[in-house]
């Protein structure tokens, strides 16, 4: 079994369970930044802002957050790359700019309305019929757990350790017995 040390109980050691688990959520995240990171590509700027101008008019700052809150958080765009985007469609006739309370407001043209209905349908936050939800509640409570891991493996007693490292390898077996569902 290579150089890993198993416990009585089957599983990692509870030294290794901290590391283990480390380990693990390293490779989660490396997949879950694949696909989905903090920068997107060109087209989705520009898909994500005529998406959002499809539903309402909307000023730059309510672009950035309106996208910041429909992704979770996972894209937060810059105000450098909204505002060229917004100028731009303005450039090519999809979007008008009128300027209310100090702030310009953008809305789509009769020409960006027909676009903006085929980027709503590709938004960024938009999900696949009958996919589900991309990511559920899982990456984040694995990253909670990977932190309990972490301070019961710096600062628990050995009997702690080795509850922890039981409770960590009957999680483990539930979780295969769910993908396991059909």
């Amino acid at each position: 079994m290579g150089s890993q040390q198993w416990s009585r109980h089957g599983g990692f050691s509870p030294s290794q369970a901290g590391d283990a688990m480390w380990d693990a959520m390293e490779q989660l995240r490396g997949q879950f930044d694949k696909r989905v990171g903090t920068r997107m590509g060109r087209g989705d700027v520009r898909a994500a802002v005529l998406a959002l101008l499809h539903e309402e008019p909307m000023h730059g700052y309510q672009v950035i957050r309106e996208i910041t809150e429909r992704t979770d958080g996972r894209w937060k765009p810059s105000a450098g790359s909204v505002y060229p985007t917004l100028q731009l469609l303005a450039d090519e006739g999809l979007v008008h700019a009128e300027t209310t309370a100090d702030r310009k407001v953008y809305s789509l043209t009769e020409e960006g309305k027909a676009e903006a209905e085929a980027a709503a349908a590709s938004a960024p936050w938009s999900e696949p019929e009958g996919d589900g939800p991309r990511f559920g509640g899982a990456p984040k409570a694995g990253a909670e757990l990977a932190q309990a891991v972490a301070q019961v493996v710096r600062s628990g007693s050995s009997d702690q350790q080795e509850r922890a490292a039981e409770v960590l390898n009957d999680a483990r077996r539930k979780i295969y017995t769910i993908l396991a569902e059909d």
